[in-house]
């Protein structure tokens, strides 16, 4: 049976993932590392396995004081939103010609509806941005998406930027359907491929076309 129980099951037999246990204890210990320990794990214990219909790949958490929370892109309410993050806001109301509340970039509203927020690193220290790039971590982002990938229920993947891209190798269930496009970052946003992606409408059109209950993507 597949679900996030049997799947980190499985996982605490790898050596990778033991190392990489052996790793964050330790540098828990020594250092100010984001997001808390218990929500490490956050992004899997909002979107239970059956109910993921679109996943979203960012790098590595925020690595400011009171930013990261476990969930790619996300902030806990209040938090100024991070570029990256506006852009998407944007782009969300440019598709569905709406308004976001840009006081609240919690996107938590999204994971309990079904949309895996995954970050390939889940961890990074203070003020340290990719700190916690290791190979240990691609290799649970790898095994994360293969698993995904699994699933007789259609996912929507979005791949934002060169790096989650390359993971469209590992997406081979034709009832998958894969989007790519820039990352919403201004550096890479604003040369283009990202505004106008139409990823949001593309994604509620798929869920819709098979049969899947929608994602609603306004935060209010």
């Amino acid at each position: 049976m597949h679900n996030w129980y049997n799947f980190f099951k499985e996982l605490n037999t790898k050596d990778y993932f033991v190392r990489l246990n052996h790793f964050l204890h330790d540098e828990y210990q020594k250092y100010t590392i984001y997001p808390s320990r218990e929500h490490v794990f956050y992004a899997f214990r909002l979107t239970p396995y059956q109910n993921v219909k679109a996943v979203i790949i960012g790098q590595d958490p925020y690595h400011e004081p009171n930013q990261a929370m476990g969930l790619a892109f996300s902030v806990p309410w209040g938090v100024k939103l991070p570029p990256s993050l506006l852009n998407i806001y944007k782009e969300m109301e440019l598709e569905f010609n709406m308004t976001m509340d840009r006081n609240n970039g919690d996107l938590s509203y999204l994971a309990g509806q079904g949309v895996l927020l995954l970050n390939a690193y889940l961890t990074v220290r203070k003020g340290e941005p990719l700190s916690h790039k290791c190979k240990e971590y691609e290799q649970l982002l790898v095994d994360t998406i293969k698993y995904i990938n699994e699933k007789e229920e259609p996912v929507v993947f979005m791949l934002w930027g060169g790096f989650a891209r390359k993971l469209k190798k590992y997406i081979t269930n034709k009832r998958h359907l894969v989007l790519e496009a820039a990352h919403p970052s201004p550096l890479s946003a604003n040369r283009g491929g990202w505004f106008g992606c139409d990823h949001f409408k593309k994604t509620s059109e798929f869920l819709d076309k098979n049969h899947i209950s929608p994602i609603f993507w306004r935060n209010y």
